[in-house]
C-alpha cells in the first residue's frame, strides 16, 4: 500500500512561530519512577508507549521527551480530534502537570538540549526561553519527510531532486568552516528502495535508520539500519528483523537522549465509511540493546 509522507516523525519537527517559546524552569527531571510517566520499560520485544497520562482516550500518536525528559511534545488523532492536535505537558513541583495544547510540531532537540530543531531552522535555549527561529541557510532547500542531527553537528535527511523523479535519497551536510556545505547523496546501499524517509542518525555517528519500502521487506515500509565501517563507509543495511518489523508500516525510529530506547511508530491505513483513507499508527519502544545485537564484531 502506498505509503503517505504525512505519518509520524520517529525524528520531529517544530513549527516556527513568531513569539518565544517557555522554557520550564524546574531545576528537578523526573525520578526514575516518573520517567516515561510511570511505564514499565520493555526488554527486547517492543511493546505500545501508550500511557494513560497522554491517551486517557486512547488517541495518543505520538511524542517526544526533550532531552533533560522534562517536557514531552505529542500528538493526539482520531475520535473526537478530527485534525491531528498538537500538545505539550511539563514536569514541574515534582510531578507531572496538565496537558495544554501548542503552536510546536514535532520539535527535535540537539544532544545537549540547547537547540531546537525547526525543520529549516532552529531556535537557541537562551534565559527567558527560546530564541525567534533563525535559518540554517539554503542547504536544506530540497529536504523533507525527516531530519536527524549528530553531535558534531551534521545533518542526515531526505532529499528530492527533479532528477530523480521522485524518489527520495538519504544524504547529510557537514558543518565546514562556519558554514553547511551542499548535501551529499549517500550511496546505493543506503539509497535502495521507496519513500526513503526519516533517518536517525546516532550521536556519534556509528549508525544509521531509516524506514524505506524494500523488496525483501515485511510488507510496508520496514526500518533498515546500517553501522559505519573503521574506514568511514557505510556497511549493507540490515532489515531490523520480525521483532521490529511486520506487515505492517513502520518507520520514524527515534533512539532516546540517554541511549536507552529505541521508538518506532507502527500503523496501517483504514478506510473509513466514505471510503476514504485514514492512517492509524500507535508509537511502540524497545530497549536499545536490538540495536546491539545488530551492530557488527569488527
Amino acid at each position: 500500500m502506498k505509503k503517505t509522507y504525512f505519518i509520524l516523525i520517529g525524528v520531529l519537527f517544530l513549527n516556527a512561530c513568531g513569539n518565544k517559546v517557555q522554557v520550564t524552569n524546574n531545576s528537578y527531571s523526573p525520578s526514575l519512577e516518573d520517567r516515561y510517566f510511570g511505564e514499565k520499560p520493555p526488554n527486547l520485544v517492543p511493546k505500545l508507549f501508550d500511557p494513560k497520562i497522554v491517551s486517557p482516550e486512547g488517541k495518543f500518536e505520538s511524542g517526544t521527551f526533550s532531552p533533560d525528559m522534562k517536557e514531552f511534545y505529542f500528538t493526539r488523532k482520531n475520535g473526537k480530534y478530527k485534525k491531528r492536535t498538537f500538545f505539550i505537558i511539563r514536569y514541574e513541583n515534582n510531578g507531572w502537570g496538565q496537558e495544554s495544547e501548542t503552536d510546536i510540531r514535532w520539535p527535535q532537540f540537539s544532544v545537549d538540549g540547547n537547540t531546537m530543531y525547526v525543520g529549516k531552522e532552529y531556535r537557541e535555549k537562551t534565559d527567558t526561553g527560546w530564541s525567534e527561529p533563525k535559518s540554517l541557510g539554503g542547504f536544506l532547500k530540497e529536504q523533507a519527510h525527516g531530519i536527524s542531527v549528530s553531535s558534531n553537528g551534521t545533518y542526515y535527511f531526505p532529499f528530492f531532486k527533479k532528477e530523480d523523479n521522485g524518489h527520495g535519497n538519504l544524504g547529510y551536510s557537514r558543518l565546514i568552516n562556519g558554514k553547511y556545505e551542499n548535501p551529499i547523496k549517500m550511496g546505493a546501499e543506503i539509497n535502495t528502495g521507496e519513500y526513503i524517509a526519516h533517518p536517525y542518525i546516532a550521536p556519534d555517528e556509528s549508525y544509521l535508520m531509516w524506514d524505506v519500502e524494500r523488496e525483501d521487506g515485511y510488507g510496508q515500509s520496514d526500518i533498515y539500519i546500517s553501522f559505519k565501517h573503521k574506514d568511514g563507509s557505510w556497511l549493507t543495511p540490515i532489515n531490523m528483523g520480525s521483532i521490529i518489523n511486520t506487515e505492517l508500516q513502520e518507520s520514524s525510529p527515534h533512539v532516546t537522549y540517554d541511549g536507552k530506547y529505541l521508538f518506532f511508530t507502527r500503523g496501517e491505513w483504514k478506510v473509513k465509511e466514505d471510503g476514504s483513507r485514514n492512517y492509524v499508527g500507535k508509537r511502540y519502544w524497545v530497549d536499545a540493546q536490538v540495536i546491539e545485537n545488530l551492530r557488527p564484531n569488527s
